[in-house]
């Protein structure tokens, strides 16, 4: 009884793409097996030649075996089953020529090999389901029929599939009585004295590796696999190999740095340049991988970042020894782009949000449900013959454009976390309602109690709620003075190992960003029971001075626990207006409220006595860290400015002023002190905080920037580079003085906190603060590195009473904490100067530059590259590039008054270390010179992957007559950019004096060297 059903098949049509038709397709009860072990022979009715039953095995081959087709033609191979599927394929694959090659095969009675038509019986075929892929339908087909063979010869001869490696893959082998291997692998274990099949089947493998290399190479591609785990380690224990974590150059994304740490600590750590693709070997940024160097004679410049120009070694990754696992966020494709792509087309390739990461393969099911949207990504594999790693999607963002999407793709990337707080880390905190709310405990034993005998005030941004820091200050009956920092003391709410510490660990620390924040604690602690407000009594760390009265002298100093009353919560403003005798601003002071006059003018005087004299003193100590070469070092910060909506408002750089200095260098000290305390009681346990001196070779354009400014910059120290810093001051223009000590603290690494069991004594320096120790002790609410550092000064407190508990941290706890806090400073710090460049953009991006005001701003110029210049703006605190040159050639053209014209012409910049210009081919330039004053207009360039970024634009050699941008006075030229403007000035005047008697001979008809080379290179071509 024949069963009727469909079949799908491809047909090759002329001049068309291959068509997919349905066909009928009849099935029966029973084929001829061909098999002596039939255990059916009246229903089988074979006929003809039949595999003996005396044999070890049946051999099933696989479609995926043809390379291997001379070694399965040998006669020695017994007991070969080729069924319909893999005929079929072999015809459709290799053409008629192999088919016919096999047919032969099977008539021939010496070879001892029989067909099988499993798509005809109903036992073995399978109906081909939709979106299957052909090769998965096969391996079902050819597994289905090795496993009814089994079966039908009574389960006394085993099935043997064999395939090559990526086919066993798609084999799902649950039955005993089949089994699936690599033709390799069926030799050695069947046919190992066969040594015509052996060496056969080496040069096939061989010439298959080559082919595969080859195409590799066409496609630009040659990446190896990675070398084994055991012999990884070997490597990097003898020196052959070295370790580190790759780094991607984000302006030039062929190239990677490798820093190799040295775990002796002999020598300086050092950076390896993987340059290109294929060195990199399918590793991802962020991964920690094994690297072999090459030959010095290989070592080549770097073309940007952070040593450009210079030799760096080279090396190539040979294995991965640490996945940086994380997600990605990926755009799609839009409906537009994907009507490009083939039918046949199995992938789509997403194209991540970071421009570092390559782009990812998404199967086409999961592709077409997130086009023109932000979705999150996981990275599964990147085979070695794959241009791109796979991977599938986990999660979606929304539209690419959408606020929410633009933040939440921040998040992710940076791998913060927005989940809230879980019930368990909430049960552990102290009940607060209205009925019960929560106090103080004012017996409470080995706590100084100050509230009685301190004026305890705060002094933070306008609107700040996670206030971690008080002052005091106050004359003792001695005469000398009493300085006192006090922190909240959150380590009485969070305990060691409980399940709201183990949370603010993984956090690390609370991230700002411009319209929000995500706090490392519950707002019940950070905003509230923890945070020292006003009014209300307070859990605290204090660390208390006793001073000079005159010279500030510390006489003694105590650490301890205490109980405080915060009497004044001002903001940063209103301690700057009582600071500079503005007494006026207590009018709008919540805390003077409902005071007669009397009670207020004491209150006031009490109050303004107390900031002046914190002034006085930090004053003092900041003077005294200068002695010890502490930098006076500047960064440049924005604030965004909303309306009620959340609409942007303004941009506004930060300015800094007395009173945050006054109350960063309290912090600084209380840390200094801090860290003397703990390492002196702990150490090998300590957590401290170290900045390394910068390389020399950092300074380079920090220096030539000076340099062309007419200053000298003395890097040797960190005394002499704030000496110089100090004397290098234009009186016409403050801003030039801002641009370098910003240019110094971005050649400079980043500050590290670490375990003081792992570094020697002398690398404890802090390079930019002049301490020899130092640590973080002030902002508990808000970093986890500060609850350490509690914990550890409260363990030194208490180190002569046995029945304190310590919780100390092991030093390989510790040092691996370290890692990971630093980790997640990083990320903290990237993720907000990420999300200030997004509102940046935002607040540009729906203005019109060519009408809208706002959009053009006075720029300096500080620094140059080699076609564009690097600009200032002090009105946004936006710093960019210029472009003054096209990818086709062209420069900009500026008109007689040095407005731009919106006119590129074919040209060329030239660059000196004091200033850059550019030619025209009619002989046309214009100079600019080192922290010139330009007018910019700005614009925002949407991307449709990546994030959007500003575009500046000069379009006046002048400086910009905008009164808002003429908040600091413009520059006038130095002796030394005048002398260099007056050698441009009579070059250019120079070009029109020739004698008219002698323009007949002119050699071209421009007016410079510039358009001669030009007319003498188009000649030499078109002889060509």
């Amino acid at each position: 009884m024949l069963e009727k059903t469909e079949r799908l098949v491809t047909v090759n049509a002329v001049y068309r793409w291959p068509l997919r038709v349905v066909r009928e397709h009849y099935l029966r009860p029973c084929v001829p097996c061909s098999s002596a072990l039939c255990s059916q022979p009246e229903r089988c009715r074979n006929v003809g030649k039949l595999l003996p039953a005396g044999g070890t095995h049946y051999m099933v081959p696989d479609s995926s075996v043809f390379h291997y087709f001379d070694i399965l033609e040998m006669p020695e191979l017994k007991g070969v089953i080729w069924l319909q599927t893999v005929t079929d394929a072999l015809r459709s694959e290799r053409g008629w020529r192999y088919y016919n090659k096999l047919r032969s095969l099977l008539k021939d009675p010496s070879h001892e090999c029989v067909l099988f038509a499993n798509e005809y019986h109903a036992s073995c075929y399978h109906a081909w389901e939709k979106q299957m892929l052909k090769k998965d339908w096969e391996k079902r087909m050819i597994y289905a029929a090795a496993l009814w063979y089994y079966k039908h010869c009574g389960e006394k001869m085993p099935i043997v599939i064999v395939a090559d490696e990526d086919s066993i893959k798609r084999f799902k082998v649950k039955s005993e009585g089949v089994s699936v291997m690599t033709f390799k692998d069926y030799l050695k274990k069947f046919y190992s004295d066969l040594e015509a099949a052996h060496s056969s089947c080496d040069f096939t493998d061989e010439a298959l590796y080559e082919e595969k290399l080859e195409r590799l190479e066409a496609s630009g591609l040659n990446y190896n696999h990675y070398l084994p785990p055991d012999v990884l380690e070997a490597g990097l224990q003898s020196g052959r190999y070295v370790e580190g974590i790759l780094c991607v150059n984000r302006q030039t994304k062929a190239e990677a740095f490798v820093r190799v740490q040295d775990t002796d600590q002999r020598e300086e750590d050092y950076e390896i340049l993987i340059n290109g693709m294929n060195p990199r070997n399918r590793a991802l940024h962020g991964d920690r991988v094994a690297v072999k160097l090459f030959p010095e004679s290989l070592w080549k410049r770097t073309a940007t970042g952070r040593e450009a120009g210079e030799y760096m070694p080279t090396g190539h990754v040979v294995g991965i020894t640490q996945k940086h696992k994380r997600d990605y966020i990926v755009t799609f494709p839009s409906k537009e782009d994907i009507q490009y792509y083939s039918k046949k087309t199995k992938k789509y390739v997403a194209v991540p949000w970071d421009c570092r990461i390559p782009r990812i393969q998404i199967h086409r099911k999961q592709a077409e449900k997130y086009q023109c949207c932000k979705a999150v990504v996981h990275i599964d594999s990147w085979d070695v013959g794959s241009r791109y790693p796979d991977g599938h999607v986990v999660g979606t963002l929304g539209t690419s454009r959408d606020l929410e999407g633009e933040m939440k793709s921040l998040l992710v990337e940076h791998d913060i976390s927005e989940r809230p707080f879980s019930e368990a880390q909430m049960g552990e905190l102290p009940v607060n309602t209205p009925e019960e709310p929560w106090s103080v405990d004012p017996e409470e034993q080995d706590r100084r109690d100050l509230r009685q005998t301190n004026l305890v005030f705060t002094i933070d941004p306008r609107g700040c709620e996670d206030v971690d820091d008080a002052l005091s200050v106050r004359t003792l009956s001695s005469g000398n003075l009493e300085l006192g920092v006090h922190i909240a003391d959150v380590t009485h709410f969070v305990k060691p190992k409980s399940c709201l510490d183990n949370e603010a660990r993984a956090r690390a620390t609370t991230y700002y960003l411009p319209d929000r924040r995500y706090d490392m604690l519950p707002s019940v602690l950070s905003s509230n029971l923890c945070s020292l407000l006003r009014g209300v009594d307070r859990y605290a760390m204090s660390v208390i001075w006793e001073l000079h009265r005159t010279t500030y002298e510390i006489k003694s100093v105590w650490y301890g626990r205490s109980i405080i009353h915060s009497t004044y919560q001002l903001s940063y403003e209103a301690a700057q207006e009582l600071l500079d005798g503005n007494l006026g601003i207590t009018n709008d002071m919540k805390e003077f409220q409902d005071m007669d006059k009397k009670e207020k003018e004491d209150r006031l005087q009490e109050l303004t006595w107390a900031i002046k004299k914190l002034a006085d003193i930090a004053s003092h100590f900041r003077a005294q860290r200068g002695l010890d070469g502490a930098l006076d070092l500047d960064g440049i910060e924005i604030g965004v400015l909303f309306d009620e909506e959340r609409n942007i408002l303004d941009l506004v750089p930060r300015q800094q002023r007395t009173v945050h200095r006054m109350v960063a260098e309290c912090m600084i000290l209380a840390n200094h002190w801090v860290a003397r305390k703990i390492y002196e009681s702990f150490p090998r346990q300590a957590l401290l905080r170290r900045h390394p001196p910068p390389r020399q070779n950092l300074f380079s354009e920090l220096k030539q920037s000076a340099q062309a400014g007419g200053f000298y910059i003395d890097t040797s120290s960190n005394r002499s580079l704030a000496l110089s810093l100090d004397n290098a001051h234009d009186v016409s223009d403050p801003i030039v003085n801002k641009l370098l000590r910003n240019m110094a603290t971005l050649a400079m690494s980043n500050a590290l906190y670490f375990s003081t069991g792992s570094c020697r004594e002398h690398e404890f320096h802090h390079y930019a603060l002049g301490l020899d120790k130092y640590t973080h002790f002030t902002s508990p609410i808000r970093r986890y590195a500060d609850i350490i550092v509690h914990r550890l000064l409260s363990a030194a407190i208490a180190r002569d009473k046995p029945e304190m508990e310590l919780n100390l941290l092991s030093e390989r706890s510790l040092e691996e904490l370290c890692d990971h806090i630093n980790e997640r400073h990083r990320a903290a710090k990237l993720c907000q100067r990420q999300a200030t460049e997004l509102f940046q953009c935002r607040f540009f991006r729906d203005k019109d530059a060519d009408r809208d005001e706002r959009c053009v701003a006075d720029g300096i110029i500080y620094g140059f590259r080699d076609t564009a210049v690097q600009l200032y703006i002090p009105r946004y605190g936006i710093k960019g590039s210029a472009h003054l040159k096209t990818k086709d050639g062209c420069v900009l053209h500026l008109g007689p008054n040095g407005e731009n014209l919106g006119v590129w012409a074919p040209g060329a910049p030239r660059r000196w270390h004091k200033m850059t210009d550019r030619v025209t081919s009619s002989g046309q330039g214009v100079a600019f010179r080192m922290f010139e004053h330009v007018t910019v207009k700005i614009s925002a360039q949407v991307q449709p992957y990546h994030p959007n970024h500003l575009h500046l634009e000069i379009i006046s050699k002048k400086a910009s007559v905008d009164p808002e941008a003429r908040h600091t006075p413009q520059s006038s030229p130095s002796p030394t950019r005048e002398l260099v403007g007056g050698n441009t000035q009579c070059a250019e005047d120079g070009k029109d004096n020739l004698p008219e008697e002698y323009r007949q001979f002119r050699q071209t008809e421009g007016e410079s060297l510039y358009t001669l080379l030009e007319e003498m290179k188009n000649r030499a071509i078109q002889d060509l």
